[in-house]
């Protein structure tokens, strides 16, 4: 009997590491410069398909996303990123989003202390 419980544990181990084993996390450099940007990009990144979880630090202005690989991939993750109006790396934020970004958003908005 214990050996069978044993085997059991070790059956649920294994596929709680697989399933977590699909996972990979990509570090993108944004153009985001206050909490407001913050909480759009890890919004609009949660909405996004594939994506786990998505947080951007500040200091850094790096976005660090968990996703799987299966169903998105790094090229479609900037692609969301630019699209809701910010830089991604090497691709530059989409123009119709970053249209519709507060000024203080926009690249050298006004002071960002105040949000």
């Amino acid at each position: 009997m214990k050996t069978l419980s044993f085997l059991f544990l070790a059956a649920l181990l294994n596929f709680g590491a697989l399933a977590k084993g699909g996972e990979e996390t990509v570090k993108i450099k944004t153009s985001a410069v206050c909490e407001m940007c913050k909480e759009r990009i890890e919004r609009n990144l949660g909405l996004t398909k594939g994506i786990k979880t998505a947080t951007l630090n500040l200091d850094d202005k790096v976005v660090s996303v968990t996703y799987n690989p299966k169903k998105t991939n790094v090229e479609k993750i900037k692609k969301a990123i630019s699209e809701v109006g910010y830089d991604a790396d090497e691709l530059t934020a989409d123009q119709k989003g970053y249209n519709k970004l507060p000024a203080c958003c926009k690249k050298g908005g006004m002071d960002h202390g105040s949000h």
